[in-house]
C-alpha cells in the first residue's frame, strides 16, 4: 500500500472514530482534551462535532492554520508530558474525552511515550470518560472498546474509564 493510501485510511479511521466517540460522550459532562494540535484539523473537527464543549489543546508549539488556533486559556503550551500532569487547576475538572494522536512512528520513541502517557491519561480522565489514542496504552482501570466496522485492528485504540 502506498503512503498516500495509508494516510487516507488513517484519516478516514480517525474521522469515523471521532464522530463515534462524539455521540457517546454527549452523555458525559466535562471538557475535551486534544493532545497535540499539529495542523489543527482534528481540533477543528472536534469543535464542529462537539459544539459548546470546552476543548483544551496541548502542544509545544503552534504550526496550524490560523483558523484552528484555540482561544486564550484553551491552548496549553509546553511539553505534553509536563503540562498534562499539572493542568487540572486550570481546566477545573477531569476530562470526558481525551484524544491523543501523538505517536512518532518510531517504535522506541512511541514506547517511551506510552510509558509516561498512560498514567497521565488515567489521572486526567473521569470515570465513564473516553480515550482515543493512536498508541496502545496501559490503562488497567479502563476497558478497551470495540471500534466501528471498517477500522483496521491496531490502527487506533478506544478506551472507556470504568466507573
Amino acid at each position: 500500500m502506498s503512503r498516500l493510501d495509508s494516510f487516507i485510511r488513517r484519516l478516514t479511521a480517525q474521522k469515523i472514530l471521532l464522530e463515534h466517540v462524539a455521540e457517546q460522550v454527549k452523555e458525559v459532562p466535562g471538557p475535551i482534551l486534544e493532545l497535540g494540535l499539529g495542523n489543527g484539523r482534528t481540533y477543528d473537527h472536534l469543535r464542529e462535532i462537539l459544539p459548546g464543549r470546552d476543548i483544551y489543546v496541548f502542544d509545544r508549539d503552534l504550526a496550524c492554520h490560523p483558523s484552528c488556533i484555540p482561544e486564550g486559556d484553551f491552548m496549553i503550551f509546553g511539553e505534553i508530558r509536563d503540562t498534562l500532569a499539572f493542568c487540572e487547576p486550570r481546566i477545573g475538572e477531569k476530562a470526558a474525552f481525551i484524544h491523543a494522536d501523538i505517536g512518532s512512528g518510531d517504535p522506541t520513541t512511541d514506547l517511551a511515550t506510552q510509558s509516561w502517557l498512560s498514567p497521565l491519561i488515567d489521572d486526567r480522565c473521569k470515570p465513564g470518560g473516553y480515550v482515543l489514542s493512536g498508541l496502545a496504552l496501559d490503562l488497567p482501570g479502563f476497558e478497551e472498546l470495540e471500534k466501528p466496522e471498517g477500522i483496521r485492528p491496531g490502527r487506533y485504540h478506544l478506551y472507556r474509564k470504568k466507573a
